[in-house]
């Protein structure tokens, strides 16, 4: 009885080290390395199989194209030859020098002064942003997401710009602009299209433009926070409806983006999700990346790609020490804006790290 006892006891014991193996295996495995890519109007496919040769000696095996989605069909059949997914990065509610949208001033997103995106471009003048209110530019983000669902062989549809304008900049940007912002400016603070004021009041019999301070209100900030959210479900349902998935870039983590340019990814319901988290523009240090990555991992059940930008990495030990902290905080893989910008110093820390993260 004792003999049996003991072998037992060995046996769970080799059963839980083989478990931990597996997991330790799945986890190396899984962790992938990805870029976001412009995508020029015409194709070429010379300079496609140059960027897959090198994506593929770095390691890097997802590729987020934007741009022109014209030459997907053609772009993901290539990549395939190199073992690498393509992802069709769509901008969302930013429709700059859109020609079917500039038709229709009343998509817009509106300001606190009661300007609509189209007439004032804040910060940049392709900052120019469709309402998440109006039915028919709602109607007409879903037709762009329904075209995407029609390529065969993507990774997934991944959503950018899907939020308001950045209330608040980073604290790095805000000189570049010539701005302070210690207050929710009326200017930059959007989301008070006629469709949601009239919304609102019906709920609440009460016009956030008579609010004294309207920024201060967790009804309407909840309110519009509603609308980017609802809109994203909407768009995933459309997604998975034809067996396609839908992830996003989104801001830091949640509780950032809620503060910053009203995203509540948390409440979405996507497959993935690409905090930004490029620490210079908030003049953070690279541990910082570990933090927004844990917070972000704890607040949602799907997984997390860490976002880091080149620029603020030139150091390579900095490059590397970010991709580690994403990496030990839970991190699925890291995307990284982006590897046609790399240094050789930080290609070298890629291909480094490929060996040792990946197969």
């Amino acid at each position: 009885m004792k003999s049996l006892f003991i072998l037992l006891i060995g046996i769970t014991l080799i059963s839980c080290k083989q478990t931990e193996q597996q997991k330790e295996t799945q986890i190396k495995d899984n962790f992938t390395f990805a870029t976001w890519a412009h995508a020029e109007k015409d194709y070429n496919k010379e300079i496609w199989t140059k960027k897959f040769t090198q994506y593929q000696k770095l390691g890097i095996s997802e590729v987020l194209v934007g741009g022109n989605h014209e030459n997907l069909e053609a772009i993901v059949a290539l990549a395939a030859n190199f073992k690498i997914k393509i992802h069709a990065w769509m901008w969302t509610l930013n429709r700059p020098n859109d020609s079917i949208a500039n038709k229709h001033p009343e998509w817009y997103a509106v300001n606190r002064n009661g300007k609509n995106s189209l007439e004032y471009r804040a910060y940049v003048d392709y900052y120019q942003w469709l309402s998440p209110f109006h039915p028919e530019a709602r109607e007409y983000i879903k037709n762009n997401v329904r075209k995407l669902t029609k390529i065969k062989g993507l990774a997934s549809i991944h959503l950018d710009y899907v939020r308001y304008v950045d209330v608040i900049l980073g604290a790095d940007l805000q000189p570049k602009y010539d701005l302070v912002q210690n207050t929710e400016m009326p200017e930059y603070d959007f989301g008070y299209h006629p469709i949601a004021r009239e919304g609102f009041k019906k709920i609440f019999d009460k016009d956030p433009m008579d609010f004294e301070h309207p920024e201060l209100s967790t009804e309407w900030r909840q309110y519009r926070l509603n609308a980017i959210t609802s809109l994203v479900n909407e768009l995933v349902e459309i997604a998975h409806a034809e067996n396609q998935k839908m992830t996003a870039a989104v801001f830091p983590f949640p509780e950032m983006a809620r503060q910053m340019v009203k995203q509540a990814w948390n409440d979405w319901n996507l497959d993935a999700a690409y905090p930004m988290l490029y620490q210079n523009f908030y003049r953070e240090n690279i541990n910082w990346i570990g933090f927004a990555t844990e917070q972000g991992v704890n607040d949602v059940d799907f997984p997390v790609v860490a976002g880091l930008y080149s620029p603020g990495l030139r150091k390579p030990a900095d490059l590397e020490k970010a991709i580690r902290l994403a990496k030990e905080k839970g991190a699925k893989g890291i995307s990284i804006f982006s590897a046609d910008d790399l240094t050789e110093e930080q290609k070298a820390v890629f291909i480094k790290l490929k060996k040792e993260l990946q197969n």
